[in-house]
């Protein structure tokens, strides 16, 4: 498998430390980006190569792997900006973007058609685990030898691989994991909120969560380091958050579901993205929220 050839499209703080896993493994790999010289710098330091454009990426490719941010890029990509006009007959598309499971379902037929097969593998565990490589991985693949021949390079960056069913299930999984952390962060958001209006220390209110009932990933993690140290800077962008939950409120729809939770959460981190400036971590929703809360006295 290891001869087989690999094409990554997305140099991100995500796909940076994944195509270098990717060229760790030993694969033959030639990657692109947006951003021409950043792919040029990375390919030289990493012993890639870099291509030109996606057509010539995918023509040095018998396996290409794609992090972008949406699903809608992806599909430009794939079907409107060359890359599947370079892919043979019989290549494999891995997108590991977070993307909207019927556009995936969608951009599985087109390809198909083209002879050319996709697996929606989305990530979980943020730039530390895509630097060592020990990504959890939910992949999707409406036919198991996709998902096989996918594999090996799947485990250059990722050490829990879970096929979670058909085409799209990926990241179906993805968006219903990310809403259920943000739906907890923004819980213990209000929780500490409310408690530093009634007079508690929010860093005693954490530590307490955390030896309690109302523990959860962002009480671990990202709300001591994040939000309690005043540095709001994650790594994961509140605009990537909210389209996540976004997707999971818009299955919740398509599905005919009544789940008012889910609209809620999406409204709330939507309220959050519309008050932020671009490019804000995910983790300033707390200080939007903060604000909105009002500290004045009735």
């Amino acid at each position: 498998m290891m001869e087989q050839r690999v094409g990554f499209v997305g140099l991100g703080n995500m796909g940076e430390p994944m195509a270098r896993n990717i060229a760790r493994k030993g694969f033959a790999l030639t990657i692109h980006d947006a951003d021409a010289d950043r792919a040029a710098r990375i390919a030289q330091d990493i012993g890639a190569k870099a291509a030109e454009n996606l057509t010539a990426l995918g023509e040095a490719a018998d396996i290409v792997v794609t992090m972008l941010p949406t699903g809608e890029i992806v599909r430009a990509v794939a079907l409107e900006q060359g890359l599947a006009d370079g892919l043979a007959a019989g290549s494999l598309v891995i997108d590991m973007s977070s993307s909207v499971p019927m556009t995936t379902v969608e951009l599985g037929k087109a390809l198909a058609e083209r002879g050319i097969a996709l697996v929606d593998a989305p990530v979980s565990g943020g730039v530390p685990r895509a630097e060592a490589g020990t990504l959890a991985i939910m992949a999707g693949a409406s036919d198991a030898g996709h998902l096989e021949r996918a594999r090996p390079v799947l485990e250059a960056m990722g050490d829990k691989i879970f096929p979670t069913g058909p085409l799209g299930t990926g990241h179906a999984m993805k968006a219903l994991n990310n809403y259920s952390a943000a739906a907890g962060f923004a819980a213990a958001s209000e929780a500490l909120i409310l408690g530093e209006r009634f007079g508690l220390d929010p860093k005693t209110a954490v530590e307490i969560m955390n030896v309690s009932t109302g523990r959860n990933f962002s009480t671990e993690m990202t709300i001591p380091s994040e939000v309690i140290a005043g540095r709001f800077s994650s790594g994961f962008a509140l605009a990537l958050l909210a389209k996540d939950v976004g997707i999971a409120a818009k299955l919740a729809q398509e599905l005919g579901a009544d789940l008012p939770l889910v609209a809620q959460t999406d409204h709330w981190w939507n309220a959050a993205l519309q008050a932020s400036e671009g490019g804000a971590d995910h983790t300033t929703a707390y200080s939007h929220w903060k604000t909105r809360a009002s500290f004045q006295k009735q």
